[in-house]
């Protein structure tokens, strides 16, 4: 049996079922199609080449498939790296966008529609570049001044080589089931991607208990969201709140724990393109609720242009447990390339 890559990259992005959070009868039918899924990642890992970039790679990735937070922790890597005085590029997969060619992206040429909604939150940073082709964007952004690289996701692509990769979690999800897709939530085998991991990072409340599965001798990271930006328009608002992203549930808890009357709430399939009806429906709710209608920084970008100024976006930043640690992490790409 073999897997088309459009069928792979469906089952990747889609909307996590319920079933992947616990065992049952249908993870148990599921699992020979999940072991075939596991080996062909690990085949795909084992067989292609790694091709090693004139810079540092710092890749931002996630075992879990949906939303465990790789974008926000990406950013606040980029930001740390510009602050120490690097240029930093980021190289980022464009889901959702029509580019099929290696693209730098621009603010203000580009759509979401066009490069994909993540990488337009990157380019607020440093400078991005979409593709499907790892390499042939990593050889770009160096040529166009990057002295390090920063992947977006990316960790199950073996063909560039990492210095880094950072495994990152969501604390409220953990690895549901610990089954391989189709049968749960795992793009492949759990211990697998441990083996290749220099650090995990948890974000939120560990809820699941997922510190005690990971190996006593790796890195562990852990940071919690924070609002940001226009929080303050926010809190303590009667809302109508909705979002298309992997865990919308973990946009909600953030609006609760700001002091919000969550009035109604809309959860849309990640990367989810809005459309003038759907947000005017929204809109006239919140109107008639007497509620401000909210989404998230990254739905954001997904909105209609005209529908733009009727909703408010709210913002999140990471907040480390341990910056020092997370700096001496990122300071020892560099070291190694002594």
């Amino acid at each position: 049996m073999k897997f088309h890559p459009l069928t792979l990259q469906w089952l990747d992005r889609m909307k996590a079922p319920d079933f992947w959070q616990h065992d049952g009868l249908l993870p148990i039918l599921l699992k020979p199609i999940s072991g075939l899924w596991a080996w062909r990642a690990a085949r795909r890992i084992r067989t292609h080449s790694h091709v090693r970039s004139d810079v540092p790679v710092v890749c931002v990735g996630n075992v879990v498939a949906g939303g465990a937070g790789k974008t926000p922790v990406a950013i606040s890597i980029g930001r740390r790296l510009v602050k120490a005085g690097r240029t930093p590029h980021f190289l980022s997969r464009g889901y959702g966008g029509a580019a099929g060619t290696p693209t730098r992206v621009d603010r203000d040429q580009h759509a979401a529609s066009d490069v994909g909604d993540e990488p337009l939150l990157l380019s607020d940073i440093a400078p991005t570049w979409t593709g499907a082709d790892r390499t042939a964007t990593a050889t770009m952004a160096v040529a166009a001044g990057a002295d390090v690289l920063i992947m977006d996701d990316g960790f199950q692509n073996p063909l560039l080589h990492k210095n880094l990769s950072l495994l990152v979690f969501d604390g409220g999800y953990g690895i549901g089931n610990g089954h391989v897709m189709p049968a749960g939530p795992l793009r492949e085998d759990f211990g697998a991607a441990l083996g290749r991991a220099d650090a995990v990072a948890v974000l939120g409340p560990d809820e699941t208990g997922i510190r005690d599965l990971f190996p006593t001798d790796i890195p562990l990271l852990s940071a919690r969201f924070v609002p940001t930006g226009n929080s303050g328009l926010v809190a303590g608002q009667s809302v109508i709140a909705f979002a298309g992203i992997g865990r919308p549930e973990k946009f909600y808890e953030t609006l609760h724990g700001m002091g919000c009357e969550i009035v109604a709430t809309k959860s849309f399939p990640d990367h989810h393109v809005f459309n003038v009806n759907e947000i005017m429906e929204l809109v006239e709710q919140a109107a008639e609720a007497d509620a401000v209608p909210v989404t998230t920084a990254k739905d954001a970008v997904r909105l209609p242009k005209d529908a733009k100024d009727m909703i408010l976006p709210l913002a999140v930043d990471l907040e480390w447990h341990d910056d020092v640690a997370l700096d001496r992490l990122i300071a020892s790409v560099f070291e190694a390339e002594v």
